[in-house]
C-alpha cells in the first residue's frame, strides 16, 4: 500500500510518499481503507520535534524514537470504509464508513490502518463526505470535552481564544448549541467564517485586547499557547471557568492555585478522545447542529503543503489529505 512517510525529524521536506506493507488486524482490531486525514498541529510537532508546550518534549522523545521515528507514518484523525473485522470485534463490519481517532498508534497517513474495535470510532455522518467527516474528531472531541468541562450554559458569555483553528471552529458551534453568547478571538481574516459559524462578537487579537473589560466572560477557552494567564484571569468573572487545551507547566500550577485559592475554576485536564463522546458529536452533526469546517484537501503528493498550511495558521478550521 502507499503511505505518507518520515523517516527523520525535520521540516516538511521529510515527509514522502511510498510503499509500505498492509497491516493485517488483530482479532480486537478493525482494518480500514482509509480515504482522509486531518493533518494536525499534533502531526506537524512530532514530524519536527518542536512543540509549543515544552514541558512533555523530553518523554514523547523517549515514547516516539529519540534519534528517529519509531512509527513512521502519520496520521491520528481519519474517515474511511472498513475492509475486514477481527474475529473478536462485534458491532462492525465490511463495508461500513466510519470515523474516529488512532491514537498513538497514528497510521492514518496510510492507505489502510489497523484500529482496535473500542477506539474512538463510529458510523460517518451520511450527510458528510469523508474529507469532512476526517475534519470533526480532532477539532469536535476537544472543543466538547473542554466546554463540558467548563459547565458552560444558557446564557454564558464564552470567549474562545484562538477561534479559527480545528478545535476553535467546533467550540463556537458547540459553545452556541449549549446556548452561550460567544465571542471569538484570532486574525482578522477569519472573522466572517466565524461569525458564519454562529459567533456574535469577534476581536482581532492584532488590534484589540480581549482583557480590557475586566470580568467581562463566564468562560474562558484557551488555546493559545503563549497567552498571557493574567490577561486570561483579569477578562474572566468573578466566578467564572477557565479552561486551557496547551498549558505550560507555569499555567498549570497557577491554575490550581486559583482553583483553591479564588472563586474562580481553572482546569487543563485533556481530552480522552472517548467513543461515547465522539457518538454524541455525531448525532449533533446529524440533527444539524454542528458541521465540520475543511480550509482545503491536498492529495497525498503534497503532504507537505498540508503540513505547510497548518504551521502558517492561515486557515479557518481543518486540513485535510486525501489518501489513496
Amino acid at each position: 500500500m502507499k503511505a505518507i512517510t518520515y523517516h527523520r525529524y525535520g521540516p516538511p521536506e521529510v515527509l514522502r510518499v511510498e510503499e509500505v506493507e498492509k497491516p493485517v488486524p488483530k482479532a480486537n482490531e478493525v482494518l480500514i481503507k482509509v480515504r482522509a486525514a486531518e493533518a494536525t498541529k499534533s502531526d506537524c510537532e512530532m514530524r519536527s520535534f518542536h512543540y509549543a508546550v515544552k514541558w512533555f518534549w523530553l518523554p514523547l522523545r523517549i515514547a516516539l524514537g529519540i534519534r528517529r521515528p519509531r512509527q513512521r507514518i502519520l496520521g491520528l484523525y481519519f474517515a474511511g470504509v472498513i475492509e475486514s473485522v477481527g474475529e473478536e470485534v462485534a458491532g462492525f463490519a465490511a463495508g461500513d464508513e466510519v470515523f474516529g481517532c488512532s491514537a498513538l498508534r497514528m497510521g492514518a497517513y496510510g492507505e489502510y490502518v489497523a484500529v482496535p474495535a473500542h477506539y474512538a470510532m463510529v458510523a460517518k455522518p451520511k450527510t458528510m463526505s469523508f474529507a469532512e467527516a476526517a475534519a470533526v474528531p480532532l477539532g469536535g472531541l476537544n472543543a466538547l470535552h473542554f466546554l463540558r468541562l467548563a459547565g458552560v450554559g444558557a446564557d454564558d458569555r464564552v470567549l474562545i481564544n484562538g477561534a479559527g483553528g480545528s478545535i476553535g471552529t467546533h467550540a463556537v458551534q458547540i459553545a452556541k448549541f449549549m446556548g452561550a453568547e460567544v465571542t471569538a478571538v484570532d486574525a482578522s481574516f477569519k472573522e466572517a467564517g466565524l461569525r458564519h459559524l454562529g459567533a456574535d462578537h469577534f476581536i482581532d487579537y492584532a488590534k484589540d485586547d480581549f482583557s480590557s473589560m475586566p470580568g467581562a466572560y463566564d468562560v474562558i477557552f484557551d488555546m493559545v499557547p503563549g497567552s498571557s494567564y493574567r490577561a486570561c484571569m483579569r477578562a474572566l468573572a468573578p466566578h467564572g471557568r477557565y479552561v486551557t487545551g496547551n498549558p505550560r507547566l507555569s499555567v498549570m500550577f497557577r491554575s490550581v492555585l486559583t482553583s483553591r485559592f479564588t472563586r474562580r475554576k481553572a482546569s487543563f485536564a485533556f481530552a480522552r478522545e472517548t467513543k461515547a463522546e465522539l457518538q454524541t458529536l455525531k448525532e449533533m452533526i446529524d440533527a444539524g447542529h454542528i458541521g465540520s469546517i475543511v480550509d482545503h484537501v491536498y492529495p497525498m503528493t503534497e503532504a507537505a503543503d498540508a503540513h505547510r498550511r497548518v504551521e502558517a495558521e492561515q486557515r479557518v478550521g481543518a486540513v485535510v489529505i486525501a489518501i489513496g
